[in-house]
């Protein structure tokens, strides 16, 4: 350990937290300077006074503890984290305890649960974690039977003696292994001999949500809590200029009502802060507030306004953000000229569990709960808002009850804060459906131009792509607006860029008071809709088979067995023309997918989907079933967003408000879906987001192999092709 005592200041003896009731804990330390994490034991860590980050633990009665330091909102970490653990520490899932880490960036590094980066983003640390303790409790009981560790082999939560089939329950070999060195050598099972990861194994989260055990946010309580609602503006960035809570106050129950500020992208968004003894209480109050705004300072503008706005854009110069070759002497050199526009809509989150969250502030202290993607986050920003010491806002995660990007942000976690200090007493604050509809923020809306040449052999030549819409990185004041959207290729396949000679990406940025921030996917959602239809598009042109057409720019081997395997399982070379068959290929958080999308018509005319194939490269992975839920939870959200709902705004205000407008597909909506999941040894990609871009564009172009209509607005009624 001499390296981490040369390259860290000595600090205050500290005692680990939980360490007094673990025999052995082994964990990570996160070093300065950008260095890679280094693995060591709990007393290690206790002689250097660090704290330990993304641990593991084992008592004396063999029973582990797993700190995980990311949420659970559906994706199935809470049993994907356990089954990695638990196969290199040879241990039974059931033996496997799992708690929520508080947010603390510096003990724990990055907690964003985000990017579909989970578990692509610490598998190779949790497998050393748990080879780590094997090793050393192997050498525990090698020690204590006096014979070499290579006749010992771990079992079960047991140390076996090969030979003498002697053996120890891991809870008495613990102590002893905690006085041992981490091996630095570490013996890694490779996947062949796997007996727990990439099985379909069971989740062991599920039966306590479906008995209503699992605490969500809005099931968290604490003793003397009150609830609050906020009035917000309705026009995104007005301010309060009078109120009359008089009618508010007489309401049974309410207890405050009063003006609150949040910081939402650097803008403060206004609002009236209703603080009650129960929630309808609180509900009922806001109805019977009056609230004046003054909205006079920016646009209001309305859907049209916007698209109009973004389709002029798309005359101007672009801040361009890739490029190779010239792509106006090859596009205009070229043998045939292709253009397109396509648009994508405003989308909200509609996670089934609305924003809330708890705080309970004293004595320049406060405690956090509820349903966070990035606890670290808000521990900062609570800190840095209200003056608090780092260390003196403890935030705590619960399971959401989905997130898909919305619930990484602060402002709501922030609301509760500030509501929190203002009454000097715990508080709930709940997002209403309609407030979660209508205030934001959303996935941005965007207009694509994508031009192309082809050349005589029918290959492409030149392709320039045109983005406008709201840069989600340029909505602070003093931000570079000129700066180009780096997110510009996301889904769009890497291989495709080294087969095109002279290609062009670039963007403007669309100025408007609606905030903006991740949606499930994040830019490829929008992105790959554009990409992959003009694709389509220019394989017709070429006159070439869509599928075969991507595939000759795509050399790439593991593209290439994506693409081998969907011709296989949809059955593409044998289907017949005109037959109502679409592709789409995507790259997106390191994953690779292809779909094919069937469509028919009904006996009214009307167009049907009949089946989704989905092949995913998603390299090593953890619980093929998992992955199976999140495809087919990815679809469902895709063909929503393409089909049945968008948010439009008139006047400067959202114009829907709840599940009557903003319409959810049903159960009979959901067409078949075969999945088939590529095995390899490549380092894990993303699952939880990547299966979703691919399927809006599979679907539009599967509608233009039967009809021959090109779709390239979103979203469009199934009904109405």
């Amino acid at each position: 350990m001499e390296n981490i005592e040369n390259n860290i200041s000595r600090r205050k003896f500290v005692k680990l937290t939980g360490l007094l009731s673990a025999a052995l804990a082994v964990g990570y330390y996160i070093p300065a300077l950008g260095r890679e994490p280094l693995l060591i034991n709990a007393e290690e860590a206790s002689h250097l006074g660090i704290d330990l980050n993304a641990w593991i633990s084992i008592n004396s009665a063999g029973k582990v503890t797993i700190i995980n330091h990311r949420a659970e909102m559906g994706q199935g970490s809470f049993q994907s984290v356990p089954q990695i653990i638990a196969e290199e520490l040879e241990v039974n899932l059931g033996d496997i305890n799992i708690l929520f880490a508080p947010g603390n960036h510096k003990k724990y590094g990055d907690q964003t649960t985000g990017g579909s980066s989970t578990i692509r983003g610490s598998y190779k640390m949790l497998l050393s974690l748990g080879a780590a303790a094997r090793m050393m409790l192997i050498q525990s009981a090698a020690t204590k039977w006096a014979v070499p560790t290579n006749e010992c082999y771990a079992e079960n939560g047991h140390v076996v003696h090969r030979s003498s089939q002697r053996k120890l329950n891991y809870g008495a070999l613990v102590l002893d292994a905690s006085k041992l060195e981490v091996p630095k050598d570490l013996q890694l099972k490779e996947i062949k001999d796997y007996k727990l990861i990439r099985k379909p194994l069971l989740r062991q989260d599920i039966p306590n949500k479906t008995s209503g055990q699992t605490i969500f946010g809005l099931d968290k309580k604490i003793p003397g809590m009150l609830y609050a609602v906020v009035e917000r503006c309705p026009r995104f960035a007005g301010t309060v200029k009078s109120f009359d809570d008089s009618a508010t106050k007489l309401v049974a129950g309410v207890k405050h009502v009063f003006k609150i500020e949040v910081d939402v992208f650097g803008s403060k968004r206004h609002g009236i802060a209703v603080v009650a003894e129960n929630l309808w209480s609180a509900m009922e109050g806001r109805k019977a507030l009056k609230v004046t705004w003054d909205d006079s300072q920016f646009e209001h503008h309305s859907s049209k306004q916007l698209y109009e706005k973004m389709h002029e854009m798309l005359k101007e110069e672009s801040n361009i953000s890739k490029a190779k070759g010239d792509f106006n002497t090859a596009f205009s050199a070229s043998n045939k000229k292709i253009k397109a526009v396509y648009e994508t809509p405003y989308q909200a989150h509609s996670c089934m569990e609305p924003l809330n969250f708890i705080a309970h502030y004293q004595n320049n202290k406060i405690e956090l709960w509820g349903p966070t993607q990035q606890p670290d986050s808000v521990q900062n920003t609570v800190s840095e808002k209200l003056g608090i010491d780092l260390e003196n806002v403890i935030v705590k995660m619960t399971f959401l009850g989905g997130g898909f990007g919305r619930k990484a942000f602060d402002d709501f976690p922030m609301e509760a804060a500030l509501i929190s200090k203002e009454i000097n007493a715990p508080v709930q604050v709940v997002w209403t459906r309609e407030d979660d509809t209508s205030i934001g923020p959303f996935r941005p809306g965007m207009t694509y131009q994508l031009k192309a040449g082809l050349n005589s052999d029918g290959n492409i030549a030149a392709f320039e792509t045109k983005m406008t819409g709201q840069n989600m990185d340029l909505q602070n004041k003093g931000a570079n607006k000129s700066k180009s959207n780096h997110s510009l290729g996301e889904g769009f396949p890497k291989p495709y860029l080294e087969a095109i000679p002279h290609y062009s990406f670039g963007d403007k940025h669309l100025e408007s008071a609606i905030p903006v921030m991740w949606w499930r996917s994040v830019y490829s959602s929008t992105n790959a809709f554009a990409y992959e239809s003009f694709l389509d598009e220019l394989a017709h042109a070429a006159e070439k088979d869509p599928l075969d057409f991507r595939q000759a720019m795509l050399p790439d081997a593991r593209f290439n067995e994506v693409i081998s395997t969907l011709k296989e399982i949809s059955g593409w070379k044998s289907r017949g023309k005109k037959s109502g068959y679409g592709v789409a290929l995507t790259e997106c958080f390191q994953t690779l997918v292809g779909q094919v999308v069937k469509v028919s018509k009904k006996a009214d005319g009307k167009i049907k989907i009949d089946k989704v194939w989905v092949v995913m490269d998603c390299g090593w992975y953890v619980n093929p079933d998992i992955i199976r839920a999140q495809i087919e939870g990815s679809i469902v959200m895709a063909l929503g967003a393409a089909t049945k709902h968008e948010i439009l705004f008139e006047d400067g205000k959202a114009v829907h408000q709840n599940f009557d407008t903003y319409a959810m597909p049903r159960i009979n909506d959901i067409p078949e879906i075969e999945i088939q999941i590529i095995n390899n040894m490549e380092n894990a990609g993303g699952v939880g987001e990547p299966a979703l871009p691919a399927f809006a564009p599979a679907l539009t172009n599967a509608i233009f192999d039967l009809t021959g209509k090109r779709i390239r607005k979103l979203p469009f009624n199934l009904d109405e092709v």
